[in-house]
C-alpha cells in the first residue's frame, strides 16, 4: 500500500509531522556531519569552548530571527545591533575616533564571500568610465576575489607568491597595476598558510597609483590585533597604514560568532557609497540595500552583538593567548615528526605543513588523522606549491594539543606503511589528456565510479554518485594530478550529482 503520507516531496509532507518528530530527523541527519565542538576539526568552523556561549547566541538569535533587515526604519533594533558591529570592528582595526582613519563605516555582511563580492563592486563603480575594469590580487588570494571577478565581469590580474616566504613581491604588484585597474587586495592573512602580506607596501603602491587597497582579513583580522597585544611580531596591516582603503573581517571566525556574519569597513563614507544599491524605476516600494542581500534575518546579527557583548574586550585577549598556546604546540608536534615540515613559522592561527622528500603521502596522512578522529583540509599543489594540510586552530584545541603529537607521528608511520596513492591507470590515462570542454555525463559518473564514489539511481533513472567513501586519498591525488581548471569542472560535476533532489 502507497503511504500517502509520502507521495509529496522532499520535506514536504502531506499533514506536517510533530515537532519532536522534526526536531528528531535533523538530530539525526546532524549525526552524520563532522563534530562542530571539541577541538577536532581543522577547518569550517570555529569553537573557543566558552561555557553557555552557544546558548546564549541561540538565545540572541531566537530573539531576532524573524526582524528584517530590509527597512531599519522599521527594526530599528537591527540598526542599532549593525552599527555596533561595525564600530567594534572597526576599532579592533585601527580605525574611530582619536586615530589617523576616525571617519570609518561599514556594513554587515553574510561572510567573508559577500563582503569581498560588495569590496570589488565598490572600487568598479566608483569607475563608470572604464568598460574593462580589473583587479589586482596575489595568488595566495582567497577565491572570493576570483568569484567577484566572475560575477561582476571584472578581470582578475594574478600575481604569483614566492616559493620561500609564500607572499607577493610588492614591486610585482605594483607592475601589475593597469590605467584600468580599480582594486589591490591583500591578505590579512592567507587562508591557505597563515601569513601576512606585505600590506604596508602594497598600499604604497596602490595609492601612489590612485588605486584603492583592501585587506582582506576576513580570517585572521580579528586576531592579529590580539596577538600583538600579547607581544607576537604581527606587521601593520590596519587602518593604521595609509593606503589601505577598505577591510573586511568575519565575526564568525575569531570573534567567535555564529554562522554568518562579517563586517566590510571602509575608511569613510565617500569609498563606501558604490557599494549601495537602489531602485525606484517600478510601482512599489524604493529599494535601497547597502549588501547583495534584501530581505536579511536578524538573527545572525543578534548572535553577533550577544557573542561580543558577552566575551568582551578582556575575553577575546584571553582567547587569543590560548589559541597562540595551541599553535605553538601544534607546530612543534609537526618539527618533532620525521618526514613533515612546516609550510612558514606560524604568525597567526594557522598551522600548514607538507611533506619532506620520502615523507608519507600527505593524502593517505589525512585519511590516517581522520581515522584518529581529527578533521585536517588537505590543500592541492599549485604552481610550483606543495600539496599540504592545512589547520585552522581555535581556542578549543589548546586542550587536545597533547594528544595530536603522538595520534599524528603514529598516522605517519601508517601512511608510510600504506605507501603513496596509485591512480589506476585507466585514470592517470584520462586525466592527462582529458580537457573540461571533452567531459560527459557518462564520463564524470565513469570516473566517480574509478575514485570508489558509487553510484546509485538519480530522480529520472541515471546514475548519481552515493555515499562518499570514509578514504578520500585517491579522489586528492586525481585532482592533484589535474591541472585547475580541470579541476574545477570535476568538482562542479560531482558536486553536482550530490546535490540531487530527494524524492
Amino acid at each position: 500500500m502507497i503511504d500517502e503520507n509520502r507521495v509529496w516531496a522532499g520535506a514536504l509532507s502531506r499533514d506536517g509531522v510533530a515537532a519532536d518528530v522534526a526536531l528528531a530527523e535533523v538530530r539525526e541527519l546532524r549525526a552524520g556531519d563532522r563534530p562542530t565542538h571539541g577541538g577536532r576539526l581543522f577547518a569550517y568552523v570555529y569553537d573557543p569552548a566558552v561555557p553557555g556561549l552557544d546558548d546564549l547566541a541561540a538565545a540572541a538569535h531566537r530573539e531576532s530571527a524573524h526582524v528584517n533587515g530590509l527597512d531599519p526604519t522599521a527594526f530599528p533594533s537591527l540598526l542599532a545591533m549593525e552599527n555596533a558591529l561595525v564600530g567594534a570592528a572597526g576599532r579592533v582595526l585601527g580605525g574611530g575616533p582619536g586615530t589617523t582613519a576616525p571617519d570609518v563605516v561599514g556594513s554587515v555582511t553574510s561572510g567573508g564571500t559577500e563582503s569581498l563580492i560588495l569590496a570589488v563592486k565598490a572600487a568598479r563603480d566608483a569607475h563608470p568610465e572604464l568598460a574593462a575594469p580589473r583587479i589586482v590580487v596575489p595568488a595566495s588570494a582567497h577565491a572570493a576575489f576570483a568569484k567577484a571577478a566572475h560575477y561582476l565581469r571584472v578581470a582578475l590580474d594574478v600575481v604569483p607568491v614566492s616559493l620561500d616566504t609564500l607572499r607577493p613581491d610588492p614591486a610585482a604588484m605594483a607592475a601589475a597595476i593597469r590605467p584600468e585597474t580599480v582594486l589591490v587586495a591583500c591578505s590579512a592573512p592567507s587562508y591557505a598558510h597563515g601569513v601576512v602580506d606585505p600590506v604596508a607596501e602594497i598600499a604604497a603602491a596602490a595609492a601612489e597609483a590612485g588605486v584603492r587597497c583592501h585587506v582582506d582579513a576576513c580570517f585572521g583580522g580579528w586576531t592579529l590585533p590580539y596577538l600583538r597585544r600579547l607581544g607576537a611580531p604581527v606587521p601593520a596591516f590596519d587602518f593604521a597604514v595609509p593606503g589601505v582603503t577598505s577591510i573586511s573581517v568575519d565575526l564568525h571566525k575569531y570573534a567567535y560568532a555564529p554562522k554568518g556574519v562579517s563586517v566590510l569597513l571602509h575608511r569613510d563614507a565617500a569609498l563606501r557609497a558604490p557599494q549601495y544599491f537602489a531602485y525606484a524605476d517600478w510601482p512599489g516600494y524604493t529599494m535601497i540595500n547597502p549588501v547583495i542581500a534584501s530581505t536579511r534575518s536578524g538573527g545572525p546579527i543578534a548572535a553577533a552583538y550577544a557573542t561580543l557583548r558577552h566575551l568582551g574586550d578582556a575575553g577575546y585577549l584571553a582567547l587569543a593567548e590560548r589559541t597562540r598556546e595551541a599553535v605553538a604546540g601544534l607546530a612543534a608536534a609537526v618539527r618533532g615528526v620525521d618526514g613533515l615540515r612546516l609550510m612558514a613559522e606560524p604568525e597567526s592561527t594557522v598551522v600548514c605543513f607538507t611533506a619532506t622528500e620520502g615523507g608519507p603521502d600527505l593524502f593517505v596522512l589525512v585519511d590516517e588523522l581522520t581515522a584518529r578522529g581529527w578533521h585536517t583540509q588537505p590543500q592541492l599543489s599549485y604552481a610550483g606549491l606543495p600539496a599540504s594540510v592545512h589547520l585552522t586552530v581555535t581556542a578549543a584545541v589548546a586542550p587536545r594539543v597533547a594528544e595530536f603529537g603522538p595520534d599524528l607521528a603514529d598516522a605517519v608511520a601508517a601512511a608510510r606503511t600504506a605507501g603513496p596513492v596509485r591512480l589506476p591507470a585507466e585514470l592517470s590515462a584520462v586525466v592527462g589528456a582529458l580537457t573540461p570542454d571533452a567531459l560527459t555525463p557518462e564520463l564524470v559518473v565513469g570516473l566517480a565510479a574509478g575514485l570508489g564514489l558509487g553510484a546509485e539511481p538519480g530522480p529520472d533513472g541515471d546514475s548519481g554518485v552515493g555515499p562518499l567513501p570514509e578514504r578520500m586519498a585517491l579522489v586528492n591525488t586525481l585532482l592533484d594530478a589535474a591541472p585547475p581548471a580541470l579541476r574545477e569542472r570535476l568538482l562542479v560535476e560531482f558536486v553536482g550529482l550530490l546535490q540531487r533532489p530527494s524524492w
